[in-house]
């Protein structure tokens, strides 16, 4: 556990270090290039690099200047320009070996190699194919020049190089699948947020819009009738607010910054939902047992859908037709219930195009419920859910 007294410093190092990644790539590979090329001057490492084709020692010149500054300094852009960074360094191994000097320098050809294999993009079989080529009259002058070194000990050296090359393109790989990871994790997030965002649409919109529209159709019959055209027209203009209410809703959750004043329609509501209904002439009983909980996390939400959905469904495809809606509050989790009888005579499809149901069944399913809407023998349709959640302690 973190102490209040290093929790500054904990802050300061990650403040460090995000800085530090937004640095240029360049940059951060130069301090490494220019520990080697230090470390490859001092007196102590001189002749303990690597030694290739037996050449013998010979002392530090201008030549092994150049070779250590052509192995070191190219490893600051070893990520950048990876191939460039491969060719300096193979030609300042080969004057290191040729000359005899057996730098530290070798050191980072080695670790040139290695990124080689690790960022190289384009071309990579050329890059392998031009170093192989060019180790072979690198082999023969030392083979000539040299005392001792066998074809065994210059194939076992190419070896390894191709092992290091291997280790880096293992890293490529790796380096790709988790790129590809966490693209598919973003995309089946943002798949995952629409898919959401059209189920709180479709529920907040298509059950207020269908209720103004069978009242708008209604009104059209009661122009001889002033009292209850006033009241029809008015519970047109009730549901538009209500919609637009809960449009408001939606936006203030998709807003980064919304607040605790964005409330989650709750089973309370439902009552309303009913009364809204039965202006729209749809003839409604309502039931409720047990005691709603104080909080039931997500689960009363999805009460609210279900009920909703069903309503819309019987005021577009089974209009006129009784319904019932029943609401049971059980020890964690909440049934609900809403049946029509088909007597509406237009249920064509009571159980709607199916894409509203799909999102409560998917609503349902993610809290570990049980959901279910079929017909029934009689003509009308019902629509069945159990909404578990766990109480708060």
């Amino acid at each position: 556990m973190i102490s209040p007294s290093t929790l500054p410093s904990v802050i300061n190092r990650r403040e460090v270090r995000d800085f530090w990644r937004t640095v240029d790539v360049s940059i951060r590979d130069l301090p490494a290039a220019l520990l080697i090329l230090s470390c490859s001057f001092v007196p102590a490492f001189h002749h303990h690099g690597t030694q290739l084709g037996g050449m013998p020692d010979r002392p530090f010149d201008a030549p092994a200047v150049v070779a250590i500054a052509l192995q070191c300094l190219p490893l600051a852009v070893r990520r950048r320009w990876p191939a460039w960074c491969l060719g300096l360094a193979s030609a300042g191994f080969a004057v290191d070996q040729l000359g005899g000097y057996h730098t530290l320098g070798g050191t980072a050809f080695a670790i040139a190699v290695l990124s080689a294999g690790a960022h190289l993009e384009h071309r990579r079989r050329l890059a392998a194919l031009l170093f192989s080529a060019a180790y072979v009259p690198l082999a023969i002058v030392l083979s000539q020049l040299g005392t001792g070194e066998t074809v065994v000990g210059f194939v076992t050296f190419y070896l390894a190089v191709a092992f290091v090359w291997g280790i880096g393109a293992w890293l490529r790989s790796m380096r790709a699948m988790e790129a590809e990871r966490r693209r598919l994790v973003a995309e089946e997030t943002r798949n995952a947020e629409r898919a959401r965002l059209a189920r709180e649409l479709h529920d907040v919109v298509t059950h207020h819009v269908t209720a103004m529209v069978v009242q708008a159709e209604a009104a059209r019959y009661l122009t001889a009738a002033p009292d209850r055209l006033d009241e029809t027209l008015t519970t047109v203009t009730d549901t538009g607010r209500r919609a637009i209410t809960e449009l408001r809703h939606l936006l203030d959750v998709l807003n980064p910054d919304h607040g605790s004043s964005a409330e989650t329609p709750a089973v309370g509501r439902v009552r309303a939902l009913v009364e809204q209904t039965r202006r729209a002439g749809q003839p409604v009983e309502f039931s409720e047992q047990g005691t709603p909980p104080v909080s039931a996390g997500g689960a009363d939400l999805v009460a609210y859908r279900v009920v909703q959905e069903a309503l819309t469904n019987a005021l577009k495809h089974d209009h006129g037709s009784r319904i019932s809606v029943g609401l049971r509050h059980g020890e964690g989790e909440i049934t609900v219930e809403v049946g029509t009888d088909g007597s509406g005579g237009s249920a064509a499809n009571p159980g709607g195009s199916g894409r509203g149901l799909a999102g409560l069944r998917d609503r349902v399913d993610a809290l570990g419920g049980d959901f279910s809407a079929e017909p029934q023998s009689d003509g009308g349709f019902r629509v069945l859910a159990r909404i578990p959640f766990e109480r708060a302690t």
